[in-house]
């Protein structure tokens, strides 16, 4: 156990595993037939942009392949080694990364690069570009929006966009976040949220209140694309 995992941790196997992943997703999204909403889904998400794309932890592989043309985003992608090959899989599906991760203490904030995380993710959305991350902090309880999200876009001035990519083949694990990798040769569901916006001033109050926004935004999303790609879904969303 011990030589493998040190085995994964060495570049050139990461990067070859990084270049594995991206195809694998590759085939997966260009073998499933996907259904869209809305149906200008691509425009809606152009007239927002630069953005905030909000996604569940452990339903975020396929994610990438929602992006439309012209659209450029950066992923948040937590910096410690055994995410690398996720980081080097997103680089070779032409997104740029920011690496950093949410938190559940000060403590862990600054072992995972936190708040620099969060300055870099604020100078992105000013250069016009998207950045994604998980709605839901890693460790944390899944599927429930952190209040990181909801800073970022009171301290952006940009809105928060629910986006889900369910498809009808997975192969399900027993994790902290109950992730979901998608299988090919199937059907797809991809659905874009409304927005949600943070004002400026916002206060404890309007964060809480946002931040629950977010979840339902992401509940209804995921429910939706898991119904379009005709398969329940797994989550309670009551």
């Amino acid at each position: 156990m011990k030589l493998g995992k040190t085995l994964l941790r060495k570049p050139v196997v990461q990067r070859a595993l990084g270049r594995l992943v991206a195809l694998y997703l590759t085939v997966v999204d260009r073998t499933n037939r996907r259904a869209v909403e809305p149906v200008d889904f691509d425009a809606r998400a152009l007239a927002n942009a630069p953005f905030i794309i909000a996604m569940w932890h452990g339903q975020h592989f396929m994610l990438p392949f929602a992006r439309p043309a012209g659209l450029h985003a950066k992923v948040m992608i937590a910096s410690h080694a055994d995410a690398e090959i996720n980081a080097l899989a997103v680089s070779h599906l032409g997104l740029g990364l920011i690496r950093a991760s949410g938190a559940t203490s000060p403590r862990d904030a600054t072992r995972k690069r936190g708040a620099a995380g969060f300055r870099e993710a604020i100078a992105t959305l000013q250069t016009g570009t998207c950045v994604a991350l998980t709605a839901d902090v890693p460790k944390g309880p899944a599927k429930v929006a952190g209040r990181g999200i909801v800073l970022l876009a009171k301290h952006s001035g940009r809105p928060i966009l629910p986006v889900a990519y369910a498809t009808s083949r997975n192969l399900e694990f027993d994790s902290w976040d109950s992730a979901s990798l998608s299988l090919p040769f199937g059907r797809a569901g991809l659905v874009l949220g409304d927005p949600v916006s943070v004002a400026a001033d916002a206060d404890d109050a309007a964060l809480e209140a946002a931040r629950e926004k977010v979840r339902l935004g992401l509940d209804r999303v995921t429910a939706r694309a898991y119904a379009l790609a005709g398969v329940p879904c797994k989550f309670d969303h009551a």
